[in-house]
């Protein structure tokens, strides 16, 4: 998979004087890492979409208000938070542990594939390169299917290049099952399907595997075959997704910003002026092609596979948390171009360095527990409460959801409902007043009887929800004839949600 024309001095003063203190350093370096980066944001509030997540253990996936996003519910992901849940109890770290779990899992496969395609050493770089990306340590804390999707991706490719490599059967069907589920984790996953067979027909052309053409077809029409479920059940789905649209159609910065061109710059120019400052020695270093076709084409077949679904369908789904299954793919781009200037024995070094640089600046030293998202909504729910005005302060609560529209919205929506689960994880007092998402059409005309019979008679009341349609209903009261002479507040700092209080 790799090729070396040489080793490097076996007396070099930075291998011999640095070998026995890495030994023990790298790992000390990676739990530390791990702690600051992936279990200190575990007991910090979840966000909506982890709010979403809860309603579908609590309620289960039939729950007929989830039948406005059927999408949310496909995904074979929720069997582990709510097995974690049955043992454990309910709270933020429990919801958040299989994908702690799942996501260490994913860093084995992904050193371990780094070993067999870059370098024997380059397991530790490959670790590291992978916790200088926010998004693997964000998915990492993240109850939601994406890290159980980066080790399923990293799973399947690693028992296919074993199977590649060895032949046995043993391997071809672990890869089989894993990339089997694969789609069933999270349905916008297809793109990496595509690289399975790149990887695959670059080996067998360069005949560089003793897998036949025929055992691999065999393999790749029964994975085919196990995808036709999915596939039949994906395609209403699709027709249907324009009403669950959240970004705009991504743009030429938008592809570039998602590639991660910075990891592979701080990679190779890390390790090119550390060979220049020490005067390392040189190595011949050349990859296979089946491996630059693995490892390219993991990291940019979500990037390029969805910007082609976003401008073919007109609806995009060129969300960052989509594109996870391709952050491992960059790490290894990093190690990749990093093994230009990195000779053999320089790689632990070289690791070490990259792990101090990550815990220094992504450990967001500022706080001490840092937040897993900048979307406090415990905090904002138990301020209110603490307010203590009682059951009868009305309490204005705009949808998070872009679904919360006619007809599915309405004043009387019941509770609890997907639109607001965030009421049902984290309650609050007060009578409920439920706006929809969609603040023209739906939620002036409501907001203006509203505030004509009830809250213009009340002696406060309170907008609580996620920042942009909070602020947006704060403003609009304010111009109201009835509140001309109210004075509004700001009750704390809760990220990008927001508890405000009207008063007389």
């Amino acid at each position: 998979m790799y090729s070396l024309s040489k080793d490097p001095p076996s007396t070099d003063w930075l291998v011999t004087n640095t070998a026995k203190p890495l030994r023990f350093a790298l790992p000390a370096l990676l739990l530390l890492s791990i702690a600051r980066l992936w279990l200190m944001p575990l007991p910090s509030s979840l966000w909506v979409d982890e709010m979403v997540t809860a309603f579908i253990v609590q309620h289960g996936p039939a729950e007929p208000s989830l039948a406005v996003a059927p999408q949310v519910t496909k995904s074979i992901y929720f069997a582990l938070p709510r097995s974690a849940v049955a043992l454990f109890g309910s709270s933020e770290i429990v919801y958040r542990l299989p994908s702690l779990i799942l996501m260490g899992i994913a860093l084995f496969f992904i050193a371990s594939l780094a070993r067999r395609l870059i370098h024997p050493q380059a397991g530790w770089f490959a670790i590291f390169a992978c916790l200088g990306m926010r998004g693997i340590s964000y998915e990492a804390a993240n109850a939601r299917p994406y890290a159980l999707g980066i080790c399923v991706v990293a799973g399947s490719l690693f028992f296919l290049a074993r199977w590649l490599d060895s032949g046995r059967w043993f391997d071809a069907v672990l890869f089989l099952v894993l990339a089997a589920l694969l789609w069933r984790i999270q349905l916008v996953y297809w793109p990496v399907y595509f690289v399975f067979a790149l990887y695959a027909v670059v080996r067998l052309l360069d005949r560089d595997t003793d897998v036949s053409w025929w055992q691999a077809g065999i393999i790749f029409i029964l994975m085919a075959v196990t995808q036709i479920p999915v596939l039949l059940d994906a395609l209403p789905l699709y027709r249907g997704a324009k009403a669950h649209v959240i970004v705009a159609m991504p743009s030429p910065r938008d592809l570039m910003d998602s590639l991660k061109l910075g990891l592979l710059l701080t990679c190779g120019v890390g390790a090119w002026l550390l060979g220049r400052l020490i005067r390392l020695p040189r190595d011949a270093w050349k990859p296979s092609r089946a491996s630059v076709a693995l490892v390219l084409g993991w990291w940019l077949c979500a990037p390029l596979g969805l910007v082609a679904m976003s401008w073919l369908t007109g609806n995009s789904v060129f969300v960052s948390r989509y594109l996870s299954e391709s952050l491992p793919g960059a790490a290894l781009t990093g190690t990749l171009v990093a093994a230009l200037f990195i000779p053999s024995g320089y790689w632990k070094p070289s690791a070490a360095a990259l792990g101090i640089g990550v815990l220094l600046l992504l450990g967001r030293w500022s706080v001490v527990w840092p937040p897993h998202q900048d979307s406090d909504w415990r905090g904002a729910a138990t301020a209110l409460n603490q307010l203590s005005l009682g059951n009868d302060t009305p309490v204005i609560c705009p949808s998070p959801f872009i679904e919360a529209q006619s007809p599915v919205w309405r004043p009387d929506y019941p509770l609890p409902g997907f639109l607001y689960c965030h009421l049902a994880f984290y309650p609050v007092q007060g009578r409920l007043y439920l706006f929809p998402f969609d603040r023209v059409a739906d939620g002036k005309p409501y907001a203006a009887e509203l505030s004509e019979k009830t809250l213009a008679t009340a002696p406060r009341f309170l907008i609580y929800g996620p920042r942009g349609g909070a602020r947006f209903w704060r403003d609009w009261f304010l111009q109201r004839p009835e509140f001309a002479d109210w004075r509004q507040s700001s009750v704390g700092n809760f990220g990008d949600v927001d508890v405000i209080l009207f008063e007389r």
